[in-house]
């Protein structure tokens, strides 16, 4: 029986460690989308100093030229973080699915012990 009680713990272990990866991922997310929207603030301005809004125009200020990149860039790596997220939630499920039932074994086995 020790066996199931370890078994029990290992799956309680999972799913907080589940659980942290989707919180790290979420967390990631928001910081990025976070600078994002900084870049895109810094482009306004930049825009604004010099008066020249299009990207392709020969004059579009350095500055914001790179700063438009890396919040596009910021933009695939939140929308490749999303692809993970849902995979976490669904290991998540999983585990805790997994926990739920090797606690009810562990639980059944528990009654079992004491009606003996």
């Amino acid at each position: 029986m020790k066996s199931r009680e370890s078994l029990v713990r290992l799956k309680g272990f999972q799913v907080t460690e589940k659980r942290r990866q989707l919180q790290q991922l979420q967390l990631m997310m928001s910081e990025f989308e976070r600078m994002s929207k900084d870049l895109e603030n810094q482009i306004t301005v930049e825009e604004k100093k010099s008066g020249i809004t299009d990207p392709n125009h020969f004059a579009y200020p350095t500055f914001a030229k790179a700063a438009r990149q890396r919040a596009d860039n910021l933009q695939i790596s939140i929308r490749e973080l999303k692809v993970q997220q849902e995979a976490a939630d669904l290991a998540l499920e999983e585990a805790e699915a997994e926990y739920a039932k090797a606690a009810a074994l562990e639980e059944r086995d528990g009654q079992m012990r004491v009606r003996a």
